[in-house]
């Protein structure tokens, strides 16, 4: 090989190392494999860390966010696959904290058990990334797979339903398949003591079952002062104006201690809002039943319709059950619904402060098309 030099008229010869060759430079391949408890099997290469994992798969039909979706603590127990096919492409920004609260995350670590991409970009670019997809969850422990086909894995989870899942490296066989809906996931991803952000005139008590950080963002931001609480805690005793009942993941009737400190709120008249889990704690509380959905809402272009007018909202969305509208008592009425299966998006009561929906007014990520709710509760709390 001969370079050119700046002039363009002398020529030096340079040195290649023999030694170099393509495949010493590309990374290490490891591969992994996925199987489903119906026995699909599927093989993808790892860029994530090099842990088995069992959970439920779930799939995600969202365009971006991936930093905000994978420390969505609502995630915790499963393995998300992404509908969208280029994964990594923009990395993963620094942290920043201010007054306590992450600005850039939606909890301190990473909930999903493990990723499920088609392609991953190895190479990012954005103003903000610190460091690549790869190297963030490898440093959180998080194993992740490229190389699968989504579609046809997302087709298989519509037909038949959510299903458990287990991803396996060589060596580290998982003994069984397991159902993450089962568990106690309140205590795994609630603060462990009480917490005070921000200052205000009014005080509202966040009830946190896995408290995505823009709700406790849209509230300070507001000017209130917020009483963060565990899942269980019981703030009978506490002075608040307003009650707050956060996302989370999981069956919602496994929040007993939760659907037991709310039935005694409401008999206060002190005005309360709920988001995602929040909306089936409420409707729990009252009386009224929820229900697993097949393969659940998990995206950020969910169209949801105000019941009984023609405003439509475009929402983010993250559950997998929902409310039975039909157990809803004499006195509450649905809010919301959406506009794609007709389910309940959204609670209300005929006369009394308390209201809740299924979807993510917060956002992050996702459209902010229903932030003006945070203001309605605060306003809520005022009168």
């Amino acid at each position: 090989m001969r370079v050119m030099s700046v002039s363009g008229l002398i020529e030096r010869p340079v040195k290649i190392d023999a030694t170099a060759t393509l495949d010493q430079e590309r990374p290490r391949r490891v591969t992994a494999k996925l199987t489903l408890e119906d026995g699909t099997v599927l093989e993808g290469v790892s860029f994530g860390a090099e842990k088995s994992v069992a959970g439920e798969v779930v799939f995600n039909t969202g365009m971006m966010g991936y930093p905000e979706t994978l420390t969505d603590p609502s995630y915790a127990g499963q393995l998300i696959t992404c509908t969208y096919p280029l994964i990594g492409n923009y990395g993963v920004p620094a942290e920043k904290i201010v007054d306590g609260i992450s600005q850039v995350f939606e909890s301190h670590k990473i909930h999903a058990e493990a990723l499920i991409v088609s392609d991953y970009s190895e190479k990012y670019s954005h103003w903000n990334a610190s460091r690549s997809l790869s190297e963030w969850l490898i440093e959180q422990g998080i194993p992740a797979i490229s190389g699968i086909d989504t579609r046809a894995l997302t087709q298989r989870l519509r037909e038949r339903g959510t299903m458990l899942g287990k991803l396996e490296f060589a060596g580290q066989p998982v003994a069984g398949f397991h159902d993450p809906n089962k568990d106690d996931l309140g205590a795994k991803v609630s603060i462990d003591k009480p917490r005070v952000y921000g200052k205000g005139a009014k005080r509202v008590v966040l009830v946190d079952t896995g408290c995505k950080l823009n709700i406790l963002r849209s509230l300070v931001e507001r000017g209130v002062e917020v009483l963060r609480v565990p899942h269980d805690y019981d703030f009978s005793k506490e002075k608040y104006d307003g009650l707050f009942l956060s996302n989370g993941p999981g069956d919602p009737v496994m929040y007993k201690s939760a659907i037991a400190n709310v039935k005694t709120a409401l008999s206060n008249n002190t005005p309360i809002f709920g988001v995602c889990l929040g909306n089936q704690l409420l409707s729990l509380a009252i009386g009224a039943k929820t229900y697993k959905l097949k393969y659940g809402h998990r995206s950020q272009n969910q169209p949801v319709i105000e019941c009984g007018t023609h405003k439509c909202f475009v929402t983010s969305q993250n559950h997998g059950f929902a409310v039975d509208t039909t157990t809803l008592p004499a006195d509450w009425r649905p809010w919301f619904e959406n506009l794609n299966d007709g389910t309940n998006e959204g609670i209300r009561h005929n006369w009394a402060p308390f209201r809740s929906v299924q979807f993510h007014p917060e956002a992050t990520p996702g459209p902010v098309d229903t932030a003006f709710l945070f203001d309605e509760y605060v306003r809520m709390l005022n009168r």
